[in-house]
């Protein structure tokens, strides 16, 4: 987790400008850069910096994956307090793993998997547990609801 006193201004303005109603132009990027009063350059740079110190995992658009052939599946894993942060850094260097955060409760390491085939799914999961050597419990969607979740910076 990532102190949030350590973002200055125009980074909250620019995390909370790109969530949601990204603009659909040819130069999207330059769009919100002027909504922000910002360069392109500026922006692009801010954004590739709050990728590499991980405020953001990730920045791009939601796709109903499984109409493209792909599949995703929330999964969970239990896991001792001393061994989180390790865990969790090795949960997140898989490209599959869309977000990961912590619950309290017995299972509690939870992350979305997220792959280009259905069968990608039960790989994904086997690697995962190789390199934690901790179970995978993946629980597949039942049912699908649209949020509509905006996290404020």
């Amino acid at each position: 987790m990532h102190d949030a006193a350590a973002l200055d201004d125009v980074d909250r303005r620019l995390i909370n400008a790109m969530q949601g109603d990204f603009p659909l132009v040819a130069e999207p990027y330059r769009a919100v850069a002027e909504m922000l009063g910002l360069s392109e350059t500026e922006l692009l740079t801010r954004l590739d910096s709050l990728l590499a110190r991980r405020v953001l995992t990730r920045f791009g658009p939601m796709f109903q994956i499984e109409r493209a052939g792909g599949a995703f599946v929330l999964a969970a894993m239990v896991v001792a307090d001393e061994d989180l942060a390790r865990v969790s850094d090795q949960v997140n260097a898989f490209p599959e793993v869309a977000h990961n955060y912590r619950r309290e409760h017995e299972f509690n390491m939870w992350f979305v998997l997220a792959t280009a085939t259905r069968e990608g799914i039960p790989d994904a999961i086997a690697r995962i547990e190789q390199a934690t050597g901790l179970p995978v419990f993946a629980f597949p969607k039942e049912r699908e609801y649209f949020v509509g979740m905006k996290l404020r910076a």
